[in-house]
């Protein structure tokens, strides 16, 4: 006997797009928003309940789970993972989305390739280093690199 998986394709569903966004498939993006002039590269997926602000670019393989609020002008590099389960109980919240956290992201950030951003708030004016793991707010202006990120100077 041979087992057959399921099969899913990706898609597009329930998003509200702004004017001249350009999204390059495939990829998954559901009941989102993504504001004027933005960019979504191949193999993203934005979950339900994020919003992205004006003229942002979002490059290839990157994941934005579900509370995450990106601000205008900000740059999201290849392969960026944002994260919303801080495994308080010391596994998955296995869809006890009580225990999720929100992300939200300044405007005029850039993230670097393959930063892992954890529930935090990051101001306005900041840059993320690649493969930085931002486990705490960033309240300063500034670049910030490492794991877990640390400022390194000002902007």
């Amino acid at each position: 006997m041979v087992n057959k998986p399921i099969f899913v394709k990706s898609k597009i569903k329930d998003v509200k797009f702004g004017l001249n966004v350009k999204v390059i498939e495939p990829v998954n993006l559901y009941e989102c928003e993504i504001g004027d002039n933005t960019f979504v590269g191949p193999f993203v997926e934005i979950q339900r309940n994020v919003r992205i602000g004006r003229n942002c670019k979002i490059q290839s393989h990157s994941f934005i789970c579900e509370l995450v609020t990106i601000g205008d002008n900000t740059f999201i590099s290849h392969g960026v993972v944002f994260i919303n389960d801080k495994f308080h109980n010391g596994r998955p919240a296995q869809g006890d989305k009580e225990l999720w956290k929100s992300t939200n992201i300044g405007k005029n950030v850039s993230i670097g390739s393959n930063a892992t951003i954890l529930p935090v708030s990051i101001i306005d004016n900041v840059v993320i280093g690649a493969g930085s793991v931002v486990t705490k707010n960033i309240t300063e202006s500034g670049t910030y690199m490492g794991n877990p990120a640390k400022k390194i100077k000002d902007i």
